[in-house]
């Protein structure tokens, strides 16, 4: 899917644990577990390896429902003519120290919408929901090497800042670096 044949994505934030519908829980664990299964970076970690169903990440998704707070947590729900098409999760650091930064977790776009466009579309909004909505400066995020992440969040106008070298390992004699990514807002 290119993304000239895809609609532009339409935008709902979740702020609330009573504000989302068990029918888009259903969506983001299914969407959460096919993206897993494509390759995606974000295992939960109480899951199996993959492959992964649904089932394997409904406990995920309600502590993430269950952690939604205006001011400190903020779900973001990226839809196509009514589809979930990709999600992501900004919360404020909790730390008096690190209160004026953010970090960016969850980065997720259905594998039916690979490539159209989705992804840097949840990257800019995300950025305008935490500057003017939440009053944040500073956003983080981490990334695994080996996939290319890092180029396109660097599209996106993030910087790599550094790396934990062989942080992550999937399987043994497979070590990833986690590279450590920010953006000024």
């Amino acid at each position: 899917m290119t993304a000239s044949e895809v609609a532009a994505p339409a935008f709902t934030q979740f702020t609330r644990p009573s504000e989302l519908p068990s029918s888009v829980k259903r969506e983001l664990a299914a969407c959460w577990a096919a993206v897993v299964n494509a390759g995606g970076a974000v295992i939960p970690a109480d899951c199996p390896l993959p492959p992964l169903t649904s089932a394997h990440t409904e406990a995920a998704v309600d502590r993430i429902a269950g952690q939604l707070a205006p001011e400190h947590c903020r779900l973001v729900v990226a839809t196509v003519d009514g589809v979930l098409a990709g999600w992501l999760l900004v919360r404020r650091e909790a730390h008096p120290l690190e209160a004026h930064c953010g970090t960016v977790n969850h980065v997720q776009t259905h594998v039916h919408f690979r490539g159209s466009g989705v992804g840097a579309a949840l990257m800019r909004r995300v950025r305008r929901i935490a500057r003017e909505e939440m009053g944040l400066e500073l956003l983080k995020l981490t990334v695994r090497s080996g996939l290319g992440l890092e180029d396109f969040y660097g599209k996106a106008g993030w910087a790599e800042v550094g790396r934990w070298p062989g942080a992550l390992r999937l399987s043994p004699g497979d070590d990833r670096d986690e590279i450590l990514m920010s953006l000024t807002l």
